[in-house]
């Protein structure tokens, strides 16, 4: 499994319809991309949930790296560069997939953080494995995911949630879609 996302950050008064409706009329051309797990398409606007801006930030799960590359290279992300620039698209390695009891993805939260400088990485790897457990037991949950990015070393943590109110830290987006061809397939528990 790899986590991938990109953040579009827009202007204080950029009217967040434009990103709504953007979403609406192309969010399905991902529900059955072969070797996506998931795309959270997901928004924050400026003043709402804590958010100190307006942001458009899809969130990636994907099965295999051919399926992404496919994305990236063969003209799924294109379509964005050339409305909005080309964003930098972040990527991690994932450490773990669990599936929650919640039916339908209203919103999600993203945290990262730091791995420390000190102590053993598999201690490390292990607490974001637990995590990822933790987040999918809570009520309303669908699924969390732990992912690293070792150039930064950097941790993501990842969570979908039924509800307005998600048991979770970090930024809280709303997800406007959801294309999820490959969860079924996506491994879970620890990945190493």
């Amino acid at each position: 499994m790899h986590a991938m996302q990109y953040e579009l950050t827009l202007p204080a008064d950029y009217d967040m319809g434009v990103v709504r409706d953007r979403v609406a009329r192309l969010g399905h051309l991902l529900d059955d991309w072969d070797g996506l797990g998931l795309k959270a398409y997901l928004m924050r606007e400026r003043g709402r949930r804590g958010s100190p801006v307006n942001q458009y930030a899809p969130f990636y799960l994907w099965n295999t790296v051919d399926g992404m590359n496919a994305f990236l290279w063969g003209g799924g992300f294109q379509g964005l560069s050339d409305d909005f620039g080309r964003p930098s698209a972040r990527q991690w390695t994932g450490l773990a997939y669990e599936e929650g009891t919640g039916s339908h993805a209203r919103f999600a939260v993203r945290r990262r953080q730091p791995v420390a400088d000190s102590g053993p990485l598999a201690e490390a790897a292990e607490e974001a494995v637990r995590e990822a457990r933790r987040l999918a037991a809570r009520d309303g949950a669908l699924l969390a995911a732990a992912a690293v990015d070792t150039s930064r070393w950097e941790l993501v943590h990842f969570s979908l949630w039924e509800h307005d109110r998600p048991e979770a830290d970090g930024d809280v987006f709303e997800v406007l879609h959801l294309s999820a061809p490959g969860r079924n397939r996506l491994p879970q528990g620890r990945r190493w």
